[in-house]
């Protein structure tokens, strides 16, 4: 018997698969040389997002039964900020870090300094945007339970 947690074999494997994949992708660069080097990456970094949008989806599904769960049960859905753990700020955040690497990279590549700045631009200005639409919501008076 083993006593393993089979959703963290699951994450194991899936990391695994991208880890194949870049693999795959290094060894096929060095047989077809930096012709296909564009094409290999953007592959690649699809792979990733596809990834990152199963995480994402799953998660937003867990969370979406949470709160139905807790609506059903009587509560409130919209709990403290401090009882949610990190929250989709922090998400946010650690997505466009990750995905930054790959993006500034390309950008680097094909428009030097230009690019690198037009990339971390839209970076940046997604991540302001998010955090003002925050502040404007935590800003405006909660509704009233009489609506």
């Amino acid at each position: 018997m083993s006593s393993r947690d089979p959703g963290r074999d699951r994450g194991m494997e899936l990391g695994g698969d991208l880890k194949g994949d870049l693999d795959a992708a290094v060894q096929t660069r060095k047989e077809l040389g930096a012709a296909y080097e564009d094409e290999l990456v953007e592959s690649f970094l699809e792979k990733v997002e596809q990834r990152i949008d199963a995480t994402v989806e799953k998660r937003l599904r867990r969370q979406l039964a949470e709160q139905q769960m807790v609506i059903a049960r009587g509560g409130r859905a919209g709990q403290p900020e401090e009882s949610r753990g990190p929250g989709p700020a922090f998400g946010l955040a650690a997505l466009s870090l990750v995905l930054a690497i790959p993006l500034s990279a390309i950008a680097a590549a094909q428009a030097e300094l230009a690019g690198l700045l037009v990339c971390w631009g839209g970076i940046v200005g997604v991540n302001l945007s998010y955090a003002w639409g925050r502040l404007r919501r935590a800003d405006s008076p909660p509704s009233s339970d009489w609506d």
